[in-house]
């Protein structure tokens, strides 16, 4: 056996569970064929142990993780725990205290799967978010409880480096692609950050001569998203612009069920984490239903992150193939469940 890795796996919540599952037997099964082994540790750190101990995860949860080579999540939340809690309580400590400060979030037409228009054959986008600052920060408060006069005060945080750096990230990306470079803003309306968001953009780019930047405000990009998909190639944007175009591409892709993503520390000092950016949709979770795709192409997306390419080549080929071949799940169009599914992926695996 040539490298064996350890990975964290978070099922969570509702159709984490059902997706996580499938897709660690299939990791598992492209590990055999390619000669590398996975010790899974599983955490079932959820909203069942919130409601048990008021946390999503131990009071040591971040040196737990800290001591793997990745983190594996399904998807969290459940409809009596409020949403702030369990994201907060889980998902956006562990993006932190990681630095995981790149989520990475592919998409483009898969074989087999009608998109929401003719013509996006050529459909291939990679959205490059900021993950760790800009308009998701704690500052901020209420006030005037109960108060005619109540009111919430919410501040964004945008510091040059992790602008800089995320620029960087993005500018690498498109110089690997078509060298074009998409950069959502909204500096019309919002005077202070993203004006300076554009600006060291600028500046970071302009060490990337070959890579040509275009600034677009988040409303028309998010209309250019829907109407002209196919002459978008990369996007970086911030925490909030990058999490909502990434869902609305995946849904003009055909469902946010296939959509994968990848939060990353580029420099390896801790361990990314790999999840589907689905939620944990409690109205069809345990129904066996649920598209496993998007756990799949993020298990895939781990793969390649531990340089297991050859093993993540495979697993995308492989849930390729079984859409091409018309198997898919009832969010596109089919009839296969989330077993039947991950079956016909293993019988293509090689």
């Amino acid at each position: 056996m040539t490298n064996k890795y350890v990975i964290d796996s978070i099922p969570g919540d509702g159709i984490g569970v059902d997706v996580t599952d499938v897709a660690m037997r299939m990791v598992d099964a492209v590990a055999e064929l390619h000669d590398f082994s996975i010790e899974w540790r599983i955490r079932d750190w959820n909203s069942d142990l919130y409601k048990k101990t008021g946390r999503m995860m131990p009071v040591d949860g971040i040196e737990q993780l800290a001591t793997g080579d990745g983190i594996y999540l399904g998807a969290v939340g459940t409809p009596d725990v409020p949403d702030d809690i369990t994201l907060w309580g889980l998902l956006i400590p562990l993006r932190r205290k990681f630095d995981q400060y790149i989520n990475l979030r592919p998409m483009r037409l898969l074989p087999g799967v009608k998109g929401s228009m003719p013509g996006l054959e050529s459909l291939d986008v990679v959205v490059v978010r900021e993950n760790v600052e800009g308009e998701y920060s704690t500052i901020g408060g209420r006030f005037g409880t109960g108060t005619p006069e109540e009111f919430a005060l919410q501040e964004a945080v945008f510091t040059r480096k992790g602008i800089t750096r995320v620029a960087h990230y993005a500018a690498k990306i498109a110089a690997s692609r078509n060298g074009k470079l998409v950069s959502a803003t909204k500096s019309n309306g919002i005077i202070h950050s993203m004006p300076f968001w554009d600006e060291v953009v600028a500046e970071t780019l302009a060490e990337y001569p070959a890579v040509e930047v275009e600034k677009v405000l988040i409303d028309a990009l998010a209309a250019r998203v829907v109407m002209k998909p196919t002459t978008l190639s990369t996007i970086v944007a911030s925490n909030l612009f990058g999490d909502i175009l990434s869902d609305l591409v995946a849904g003009v892709a055909g469902s946010i069920g296939i959509a994968p993503s990848a939060n990353l520390n580029p420099e390896r000092r801790f361990p990314s984490m790999f999840e589907p950016v689905h939620g944990s949709a409690p109205d069809i979770a345990g129904k066996g239903i649920a598209n496993p795709i998007g756990a799949l192409w993020a298990a895939a997306m781990m793969l390649e992150h531990l340089g297991e390419t050859a093993g993540a080549q495979s697993l995308t080929k492989a849930f390729e193939s079984a859409l091409a071949d018309g198997i898919a799940t009832p969010d596109l169009g089919g009839t296969a469940t989330t077993e039947s599914f991950a079956d016909a992926v293993r019988e293509r695996l090689s």
